[in-house]
């Protein structure tokens, strides 16, 4: 069982573009992050169908790691990841559905690096973080994220999805 926060939220306008630091952001089923490329369609990815381009998170843990051993160091908005999180095991959330603040999360895939991440950052990013490059998610049930909100394991989405069922 695991109790962590989300230490950061970022997004950015599209492909390429510069990354944006929010406090909070709205999080829509089926959609993503509001202002969010891969939200637009205009995301690097977003030619390509697939699931899990809603929400993508990465633990800070990981980012100090890659600084510590590989001596590669980056901010954490630099790692494009949507949501930064601290004391989440996001490798173990694939298939599995998760809480952060008021909202449910379901981990689809790992969102391994890829060369144009290192291409937007610096050289050792794609080694860096190899099997620990976050994880990319759909959203199950919608609301506002913001800094501080704690993430939680399954039992209490599935009081959420219970709630919400009850009132339809």
């Amino acid at each position: 069982m695991f109790r962590g926060e989300v230490v950061s939220i970022h997004i950015a306008a599209k492909a390429g573009a510069p990354i944006e630091s929010l406090a909070c952001v709205e999080a829509i089923a089926g959609r993503g992050l509001v202002g969010d490329r891969y939200f637009a369609g205009t995301g690097y990815w977003s030619k390509n169908a697939g699931v899990g381009r809603e929400v993508t998170l990465i633990e800070i843990e990981a980012i100090e790691a890659m600084a510590q051993e590989k001596g590669v160091e980056i901010a954490p908005h630099a790692a494009r990841r949507n949501l930064v999180t601290r004391g989440v095991p996001l490798n173990h959330l694939v298939g599995r559905e998760f809480q952060v603040g008021a909202m449910c999360l379901r981990g689809t895939r790992l969102c391994e690096p890829c060369q144009y991440l290192e291409k937007l950052t610096v050289k050792g990013v794609l080694s860096g973080l190899i099997h620990r490059g976050g994880l990319r998610a759909d959203i199950v049930s919608g609301g506002i994220i913001q800094v501080g909100d704690f993430i939680t394991e399954l039992a209490v989405c599935e009081k959420l999805e219970a709630a919400s069922a009850a009132k339809l």
